[in-house]
């Protein structure tokens, strides 16, 4: 049985729920999400969204920032479209009951904190659980939309596509190449359902989960990526991935951030022997962009063989620390650490994907009635280094600019509801008797991406890298088309697409710029490589 929809929206953070809750006043909204709806970064995300709202901040400041930390490879016009677009998206925000922290009770009057890479205050928070707020606020105004239907415990395997053609004379041509839908994996039923939609928007989220340490939940396997490109969606700059420089380290903790705004603060990293380090890499020390923070780190570990570093903001008063930052504190506190008294042990984590499915200013990718929108995408918002909370800032200026595009397509689109497709065909396969090699892969994996395709990289290390993948790969493919599909199985076949992709745009860019960094080409090269690396299926192009 086919299932039809307006809008299939596949990932419930917030650039899915956003887009979810605008377009349901046009159509029938289906949401799918991996597990429960609340599952999701956004719900992670600590720090805040950055906004122009200071008296002393401009929209000039925040661009320029911007454009800064993305080293070169911002796009210009999206960075002014994000930047002015924000304060609207936020003030949205509140009017659907989002609370951040107020300097007083007018409406928009907001707290605003500072982070790495701003030159002014402008990050809106709530507390240190800005992303929960978020969260808890879109979840409950869409669970009461009777537009939209939530399908939790569901994973999306791949895209419908469908090419349309015209003959003229002896000669075919493609006329159209478009998404209709999405074959569903529904894991309370073990069954895959045929998911048919006038508009398809990629909301998945990112990929770090395939590096071995990460401050990402295990859902971020890059489902949302690695399905465009199977589909024949151009990507762009996986090569930048942003590994955030301070996670916890303690081995019962698992995931959990240091927020950015620690930093902002006041914190200061140090050694193990309470001395600070920064002053050596930068004159921005603790605020500078977390490409130059996270490589500092990394370096001091390589270099005194520390199994990490500390951040240390003791020095502030512990009323403050309590009030700004109650989650952080209360779980450091659950592994024995005080921070009002003790510096917190950190270490880089895989954390953001500055690349993603390539897109216009619309989040329309290149197969039409497809979109995608937040770390699912590459916008050219963040170019080589995503500025801290900007992030959250792009998926709801985006999510609004996909609903403007997504419905005058939708009014357009005359064969709704006529498309006839093939049901998801599982003749000749039989249950999986060999689980090791879905757990084995996935580890292997993990480890080679961290160990060499991480912070700091080298051509010899890629190369080794690209052949184990590859090797991978062709188990894997092997696996797949033999045995019934689990959420298993489809979480590690977008893995190694994902790795490959990330082994593949890193050997491509011969130089170090922003969150790629490779020893045996240690400067940048504006002349040759100011430029965007992208992957096709099939073809690799650097544009």
């Amino acid at each position: 049985m086919i299932k039809k929809t307006d809008f299939l929206i596949i990932g419930s953070g917030i650039a899915g729920l956003s887009y979810a809750l605008k377009v349901a006043k046009f159509g029938k909204v289906t949401i799918i999400t991996k597990k429960k709806i609340q599952k999701s970064n956004t719900a992670l995300a600590q720090g805040g969204v950055a906004g122009v709202f200071g008296k002393t901040d401009s929209f000039e400041l925040h661009i320029k920032d911007t454009l800064a930390a993305g080293d070169g490879l911002c796009n210009k016009d999206v960075a002014k479209m994000v930047v002015e677009n924000g304060p609207k998206r936020i003030k949205e925000l509140v009017k659907q009951g989002a609370d951040f922290n107020k300097q007083s009770n007018e409406e928009f009057d907001f707290s605003l904190g500072q982070e790495g890479g701003h030159s002014a205050k402008r990050i809106v928070y709530a507390q240190d659980l800005t992303g929960k707020e978020i969260e808890d606020t879109l979840v409950k105004n869409v669970e009461s939309n009777a537009n939209i239907t939530i399908l939790e415990d569901h994973i999306a395997v791949d895209l419908i596509t469908f090419s349309s053609s015209i003959r003229r004379g002896l000669i075919v041509t493609e006329q159209e190449h478009y998404c209709c839908g999405a074959y569903v994996l529904d894991n309370r039923t073990e069954e895959i359902e045929t998911f048919y939609s006038a508009v398809t928007l990629l909301a998945t989220g990112g990929a770090s989960k395939v590096y071995l340490y990460t401050s990402n939940p295990d859902i971020a396997t890059g489902d949302g990526i690695a399905m465009a490109y199977r589909a024949g969606a151009m990507v762009a700059n996986l090569e930048f991935v942003q590994f955030h420089p301070t996670c916890l380290y303690h081995s019962r903790a698992k995931n959990f951030l240091i927020s950015e705004a620690v930093r902002g603060e006041g914190a200061f990293l140090i050694d193990a022997n309470g001395d600070r380090f920064m002053h050596k890499y930068t004159k921005d020390l603790e605020l500078a962009c977390r490409d130059v923070v996270a490589r500092a780190i990394d370096n001091e570990l390589k270099t005194t063989g520390a199994k990490c570093v500390f951040l240390d903001i003791s020095h502030k008063d512990s009323k403050f620390i309590k009030k700004r930052f109650p989650n952080i504190y209360a779980r450091c506190l659950e592994y024995g650490i005080d921070m009002t008294k003790d510096p917190v042990p950190v270490v880089p984590a895989a954390h953001y994907m500055c690349g993603g499915v390539a897109t216009d200013l619309n989040g329309k990718t290149d197969i039409q009635r497809l979109y995608a929108v937040g770390e699912t995408a590459c916008t050219g918002l963040h170019g080589a280094n995503r500025l801290a909370s900007n992030s959250l800032l792009e998926a709801l200026v985006y999510s609004h600019k996909a609903y403007e595009s997504s419905i005058k397509e939708f009014k357009k689109i005359s064969n709704k509801n006529s498309i006839t497709l093939d049901q998801w065909d599982e003749t000749n396969t039989i249950d999986s008797d060999e689980a090791i090699v879905v757990s084995h892969n996935w580890d292997e994996i993990r480890r080679l991406m961290w160990n060499y395709v991480g912070i700091v990289r080298s051509d010899k290390r890629l190369q080794r890298a690209l052949r184990r993948i590859q090797n991978i790969q062709q188990e894997i493919n092997e696996y797949y088309w033999d045995f019934k599909v689990t959420s298993d199985l489809i979480e590690l076949r977008n893995l190694a697409t994902i790795a490959q992709l990330i082994i593949e745009s890193a050997l491509m860019r011969k130089e170090s710029r922003g969150l790629h960094y490779n020893i045996e080409y240690p400067e940048k090269d504006d002349k040759n490589w100011l430029k965007h690396t992208t992957l096709k299926k099939e073809t690799c192009k650097v544009f």
